[in-house]
Parts: C-alpha cells; sequence; structure tokens
C-alpha cells in the first residue's frame, strides 16, 4: 500500500516558508523521535541548504521513543556538519527552555535587540509544533490538536526584544518515496485519515511489533505473540479486547481492533517503541527524488 498525502494549502505554506527563511537565523525542525527519518521533509532540508542556515533537530516525543534507539539517532545526527540536535517532549517546559540557548549557539552573532535571534519552526503535522512554540512564549499562541494539519498560516511572534519566532504550518512532501514511511507516518498520526485504512496499517504495525517488540504485545493485551503473522496479532487484540461486530454470530471486528492497537502505540500505553533507527534506514534502498511543485523553486540568494 502506497500512502500519500498532500493537501492544497501545503503548496502555498512551502513558498511562504522560503521567503521567510530569508530573514531567519536558524531553522528547528521538529520531527517524531519514533520515527526521526520518516518524519523529516526532505523539502525543509533543501530551503535550509539553500539559504546556508544553520539546523537544530529537535527529537520530540522521546518519552515514548526507544531510549537506546533514539540514542542511535542522536549520535548519527550530531556527526552531520551545522546539525544540533536533541531529545525533548515539547510537554516538558524544563526541556523546552534549553531550545533558545542550543539556537544561540548556533547563531552567536544574533544576541542583542538590535539583532536580535530568529527561529524558524518547522516541521510535518503533527509532530508537536505548536505545543513547542506555546511553550517557549509560555501562553497559547498556537492551537493544539491531536490531528494533523491543525496550523494552516504562518505566524510571526516577538518573544522579547532578543528573540523572535515563525511559526509554520506542518508541511508534508509531494510525494512519498518509501511505502514504508507513509506506514510509519500513518501509524504515527502524522497525515490525514482519509488517506489510509487504519486496518492495513494496524496489520502494518502488527507486523513490526512482532518482530521488535513482541514483549509488549504480552504485557499489554496479555496473549503470547509466538507463532503468530500479523493478521493473527490483531485477531487476539479483538479477542482480548471483546471486539466483536453485533448480530454476526461472534464475529471479530477487526477494524476495532485495529485502532486499539494504532491508539495504544500512539499514546505511549504499549510502551516505548521507535519504528526505525539509522541502522534499519540505511539498510533500505534509496527512496524516489522528491521534486519540489512546479514553479515552487527557492527564492535567488541575496
Amino acid at each position: 500500500m502506497s500512502i500519500q498525502w498532500f493537501p492544497g494549502h501545503m503548496t502555498s505554506a512551502r513558498k511562504k516558508a522560503a521567503e521567510t527563511l530569508a530573514n531567519a537565523d536558524v531553522v528547528v525542525e521538529v520531527v517524531d523521535a519514533r520515527l526521526p527519518a520518516a518524519s523529516s521533509n526532505p523539502m525543509i532540508h533543501e530551503l535550509r541548504a539553500f539559504r546556508q542556515r544553520p539546523f537544530l533537530k529537535l527529537l520530540n516525543k522521546a518519552d515514548l521513543a526507544d531510549p537506546a534507539a533514539t540514542k542511535a539517532w542522536l549520535d548519527f545526527y550530531n556527526a552531520q556538519p551545522g546539525t544540533r540536535a536533541v531529545a525533548i517532549s515539547c510537554k516538558k517546559q524544563g526541556e523546552v527552555a534549553r531550545v533558545p540557548s542550543l539556537c544561540q549557539s548556533l547563531a552567536p552573532h544574533r544576541d542583542s535587540a538590535l539583532k536580535p535571534l530568529r527561529l524558524m519552526i518547522m516541521g510535518i503535522p503533527n509532530v508537536g509544533k505548536s505545543t513547542l512554540l506555546n511553550a517557549l512564549v509560555k501562553k497559547k499562541v498556537a492551537k493544539v490538536g491531536d490531528e494533523p494539519a491543525v496550523t494552516k498560516s504562518q505566524q510571526r511572534i516577538d518573544v522579547n526584544p532578543r528573540l523572535t519566532l515563525y511559526d509554520t504550518p506542518g508541511m508534508m512532501w509531494p510525494k512519498i518515496g518509501h511505502p514504508e514511511d507513509g506506514l510509519m507516518l500513518a501509524a504515527s498520526h502524522a497525515i490525514g485519515v482519509n488517506a489510509y485504512i487504519d486496518e492495513e496499517v494496524a496489520t502494518w504495525l502488527a507486523g513490526f511489533l512482532l518482530t521488535r517488540y513482541p514483549a509488549l504485545l504480552t504485557a499489554r493485551y496479555g496473549f503470547k505473540p509466538e507463532g503468530m503473522d500479523a493478521p493473527g496479532v490483531l485477531e487476539a487484540v479483538a479477542r482480548k479486547r471483546g471486539c466483536l461486530i453485533k448480530g454476526r454470530g461472534g464475529e471479530l471486528d477487526i477494524e476495532k481492533a485495529s485502532l486499539i492497537l494504532l491508539t495504544d502505540y500512539r499514546s505511549g500505553t504499549l510502551g516505548r517503541i521507535s519504528l526505525e533507527t539509522p541502522e534499519s534506514r540505511a539498510a533500505r534502498p534509496a527512496a524516489e527524488a522528491v521534486a519540489p511543485p512546479p514553479g515552487d523553486a527557492p527564492d535567488s540568494p541575496d
């Protein structure tokens, strides 16, 4: 199954982001710590590289991710030039408070009222950008919701005379090159529900959990997954949670069981799970090249 999702407002959002980036000093990209590469928009990297801006990569929702995988990702990203990566939970004020100083270290020349530090917050939908922004400003300035594409317009916020934030809408890219990336993004609720079928995504997730985290299935649902395949996991969840279709003679409601599995993963109830590592990413074939939408090239350098 190939999952694609690129709402119309994202084309205009990308154009506006390319314009604003000319005035930003540091790009802050928020990604999902459970799938840092799959939740990273390649168009953001293209725009940042074009403007040659330093880069802070925030692996948000680190409290939901496998700590060993997160450490591997931090080592991987921090080895890249012009990049600083940290793992945080944007819901924790103390962790968010570190962000301005981290960005300041990447742009030490921007440290006064005459030259305020200008941060551009970017990322795909539903990775926590609005939560980060509200925590940085210490009041609700961005709408937060457990649905992708809640923010649809860009805004500028002058936090104080020395710090300015540019908040951008969540932006996907026109074509997801790896089918598995689409499944990871759907499982993590980063794309609209109309772009996929819950049962197909849950079947993929069940197969992944069988391979990487079988003990978490046992701990959460009380069955032993040995010898099962992915559809068998969903059937077992349905039995354990009493998911039956009314009037169908006890037939299992796999659609409902699928939603239970996805919800338990998304909320962290199932446990701390990472869907990819640098090693698993490197072992896959290269994704298809991502071209910008027609007529949407970055602006010329200043």
